[in-house]
């Protein structure tokens, strides 16, 4: 019941931006007290911010904003992510907020997982695991985002070899696949896949709504999409017939 309010407590103030502690309380039917230590455990995870009595949508440039976007759904996407993770393996994991969840699941089902990551914000996110190792590479600081991208970045990437690579997208098209929204981070992105035998895509249905900037990815080089069921069924279908393995949850 307790993380069934707190995605209630997400979804309000998403949608109004600011609500009084008081109204929150009175909307999902618990006590102040209770839903104070809600508010308390929901800032530190970085999902809000409270101010003086009420509760406070994040800056929509700071990372934890996208977090806390579509939460649910991208907890039931890190899920089933962290299902084709093994125990005693090294993946990969580009920055995006799913993946910081099913790296943080992975966390929390203490698989000993190894994970090369360009972000500095997942590095941190899973700090406190002690059974996840965390390489994080070097390069051009992005601090909006908190990854590293360039050509230090490219170079470093070099190095490794996993079989599975999961990364975030920011758009979807039918002619031209997956796309995102910043040339260095989707050029990284680009490059991690060059270094992966499997690319698996982890994204809410809302990104398949229309393209975005850059192409990321095209259909040939995914192996594997996770998404929510908000996917429109002609989407679906449609990534089923180009042989994709598309996971609905």
């Amino acid at each position: 019941m307790a993380n069934e309010r707190r995605e209630q407590i997400i979804q309000i103030v998403n949608q109004q931006h600011k609500v009084a502690v008081t109204d929150l309380a009175q909307r999902t039917q618990v006590s102040l007290v209770t839903m104070r230590k809600d508010l308390t455990e929901l800032e530190a995870e970085g999902l809000l911010q409270r101010q003086h009595g009420f509760a406070v949508v994040n800056n929509p440039d700071d990372l934890n904003y996208r977090l806390a976007q579509h939460h649910e759904e991208k907890q039931r996407i890190a899920l089933a992510a962290a299902k084709l993770v093994a125990d005693n393996t090294t993946i990969m994991i580009e920055s995006g907020s799913a993946c910081a969840l099913l790296a943080d699941t992975l966390g929390q089902q203490e698989k000993r997982v190894t994970i090369v990551t360009n972000s500095y914000y997942i590095a941190n996110f899973v700090s406190s695991y002690p059974n996840l190792d965390v390489f994080v590479l070097g390069g051009k600081y992005q601090p909006e985002s908190q990854v590293v991208v360039g050509s230090l970045t490219k170079q470093l990437l070099q190095s490794f070899h996993v079989e599975q690579l999961f990364v975030g997208t920011d758009g979807f098209d039918q002619t031209n696949g997956f796309s995102g929204a910043n040339i260095l981070r989707t050029e990284a992105a680009q490059v991690m896949a060059q270094r992966a035998d499997d690319l698996i895509i982890l994204t809410d249905a809302s990104k398949f709504q229309k393209p975005s900037l850059i192409q990321q990815f095209p259909l040939t080089a995914v192996s594997t999409v996770i998404t929510d069921s908000g996917i429109a069924p002609a989407t679906a279908d449609f990534l089923r017939q180009q042989s994709l393995n598309l996971t609905v949850v």
